[in-house]
């Protein structure tokens, strides 16, 4: 998930691998007592943790979910639907005004983020896809700055401005990445993936396959570790990454990005200034031809996963748990599951090693995690007539 908690980014610290599969042990779905607004459904864990599943509202192919200081939230759709959704978690209207995508594969509209001075300023970070404009095969990820004016039953998004772009654009429509997250110390930090081209994700002359980071306005800051090459490089915070579609500072201030593995092998890593996480050199998963990658083992002087996945749970999603609504989570990484149909919780250790803990499925894919201000947790669902659903504890 993508969604901020102004906490101090650690320093660097050493990332040793853990691998992660959970036991394939069968969850269990329950249907609960209709009551009212308690309606919903219940999921046994693994591990046999219970949760209540309350359903709020339906979307078509939704992206991801952001909550505004009122209580309320917004949710963007892949197709470039904003909506603003009341307190109660139904839709109350759209947000007009945005960037206009055109929604292939992969691509469309994706992240949206609170600036952290929204409070005053009204400032909103969006991330989308976008064509090129001589040769529409040729795609990149964009990210704006906009100052999102709402009412009652909707808003609009004004003095919209591009900050950074995807650098190069390349042909296909997959592995932009384009998550968002901003540390305590005010920077932003964004997602871009190598496109399913391999190669980009160990090239300085590219911000493929890396995670960027920049000030807020976009300019870059003078203490990148790559800041003296200039060019793309100056942007770059970590590189050797694959489709990494998941962001999220923890409590402690660490940041931690999942990526999906080629065939198998998906990643949750402990991002740290300046470090190389391998790919396309090493995965512990290997080429959809059937061409082995070496493991991450093979190649120490790469940064190893603190988990990962054989076989692969296609994470989509990240929030790393800072409430207390859920008393033994805090500091767990919730991960949601395309292929895997789940919504994964990951133990992180202070060390920096993790270990999955549980796997909670409904039969549905999962784009999306989100925890909300009470510390009940909202998953988004995916593809069309996606569910939005809040978990609690079950009682």
């Amino acid at each position: 998930m993508t969604h901020l908690k102004w906490t101090a980014l650690a320093a660097a610290a050493s990332v040793l691998v853990l691998a992660a599969c959970a036991s394939p042990a069968t969850d269990t779905v329950e249907p609960a007592a209709e009551s009212g607004a308690e309606a919903g459904f219940q999921i046994t864990g693994t591990s046999g943790t219970v949760l209540q599943a309350e359903e709020l509202e339906t979307f078509d192919s939704p992206w991801a979910m952001a909550f505004l200081p009122d209580g309320r939230a917004l949710v963007t759709l892949q197709a470039g639907t904003i909506w603003l959704l009341k307190a109660d978690g139904t839709k109350t209207g759209n947000v007009t005004g945005g960037p206009g995508v055109e929604a292939k594969g992969q691509g469309g509209l994706g992240d949206i983020i609170l600036h952290p001075d929204f409070a005053t300023t009204g400032q909103v970070y969006i991330s989308y896809v976008e064509r090129d404009a001589d040769n529409a095969e040729l795609s990149g990820a964009a990210v704006e700055l906009a100052t999102l004016e709402l009412t009652e039953t909707g808003g609009i998004l004004r003095d919209r401005s591009v900050i950074w772009r995807q650098f190069d654009s390349v042909p296909g429509n997959g592995h932009y990445g384009h998550r968002l997250a901003i540390s305590s110390d005010r920077h932003l930090f964004i997602t871009s993936g190598e496109r399913q081209k391999f190669t980009p994700a160990q090239d300085m002359g590219s911000t493929l396959g890396k995670v960027v980071r920049l000030n807020l306005d976009g300019s870059v800051p003078s203490d990148n570790p790559f800041v003296s090459q200039g060019g793309p490089a100056a942007e770059v915070w970590t590189l050797g990454h694959r489709n990494p579609l998941g962001i999220a500072f923890g409590p402690d201030g660490k940041l931690w990005v999942h990526e999906m593995g080629p065939k198998h092998g998906d990643e949750l890593n402990l991002i740290v200034r300046g470090q190389n996480y391998g790919y396309p050199e090493v995965s512990n998963g290997d080429h959809y031809d059937g061409r082995d990658i070496p493991d991450h083992a093979t190649r120490p002087e790469f940064a190893a996963p603190a988990a990962y996945w054989v076989p692969a749970i296609s994470p989509a999603g990240l929030d790393i748990y800072n409430g207390s609504l859920f008393s033994d989570w805090k500091g767990n990484a919730l991960i949601g599951g395309l292929s895997s149909k789940a919504l994964v919780r990951v133990e992180i250790q202070p060390d920096g090693t993790a270990a999955e803990a549980e796997r909670y499925t409904w039969g549905k894919r999962v784009r999306e995690v989100e925890e909300a201000p009470d510390g009940s947790v909202y998953v988004l669902e995916d593809d069309d007539g996606a569910r939005l659903l809040r978990l609690t504890p079950a009682r």
